[in-house]
């Protein structure tokens, strides 16, 4: 059961998050039904669980129920988000998806599914760690500080999406400092990063923007120490 899940969360995150760009997301909010990127993102999740279902005919009803339950779960969520209504329909939008994929693991109970020799499950689940540390926790922070608002001088020569990749680095390397039980890498990486930040908080001319550093910094420690120690734990579970 397990490997039959990690299969269709795999496939979920990359359709979702890696293979579905901002061009995408930002022209569904604003066309809802009409937008044709609504469309061609249910085709890339699709395409996807033909892999994830290695081709087998049998899982065809759970194949048109994830895809038919995603179309609709996205038609809900373009259709009723507002600017005050973003952040919570994008968490219960992603509640929605899994609670779908867990039905469909649950009715199967995973019989014959078998994976290509190309990944065994522990791999499959090495990626989903990383997909999850980097991208999908990047969205995920970035819907929870849209709540403030910060007036960002536009000469202050930060190189652009700078900060986001800066995250994603940091995370990864939690990710592997956690997986191979070093969490004293963790500890260093926080020191060298305060040391660089230290700087920005001195010249801060106001008290929110240093707040608005300090909250998205330990959002992205926290994120990333919770989704690591999950990998280590549900990796002993797998029998490679």
């Amino acid at each position: 059961m397990v490997e039959f899940a990690i299969k269709l969360l795999l496939a979920h995150i990359i359709g979702d998050f890696i293979l579905q760009p901002t061009s995408w997301v930002n022209d569904k909010n604003k066309n809802k039904t009409k937008s044709k990127y609504l469309y061609y993102h249910i085709a890339v999740h699709a395409v996807l669980l033909i892999f994830a279902f290695q081709l087998n005919i049998k899982y065809w009803l759970g194949y048109l129920f994830i895809i038919i339950t995603h179309l609709i779960i996205d038609i809900i969520k373009v259709t009723s988000q507002t600017k005050k209504n973003n952040r919570i329909l994008f968490f219960l939008d992603q509640l929605a998806h899994i609670i779908v994929l867990l039905l469909v693991v649950l009715f199967y109970k995973s019989n014959g599914v078998n994976l290509s020799d190309i990944f065994s499950s522990k791999n499959q689940l090495l990626l989903i760690a990383i997909f999850s540390v980097t991208k999908v926790v990047s969205i995920f922070i970035d819907v929870i500080i849209s709540k403030w608002e910060l007036n960002k001088e536009t000469d202050d020569k930060s190189l652009n999406d700078a900060g986001s990749y800066i995250g994603m680095l940091e995370r990864l390397l939690i990710l592997f400092f956690i997986s191979v039980g070093h969490w004293e890498g963790v500890g260093f990486l926080l020191a060298a990063k305060s040391i660089f930040r230290f700087s920005d908080l001195t010249r801060a001319s106001d008290r929110k923007l240093t707040e608005y550093i300090l909250i998205g910094t330990l959002l992205s420690f926290g994120f990333a120490m919770v989704i690591s120690q999950l990998y280590v734990l549900i990796s002993k579970l797998i029998n490679v």
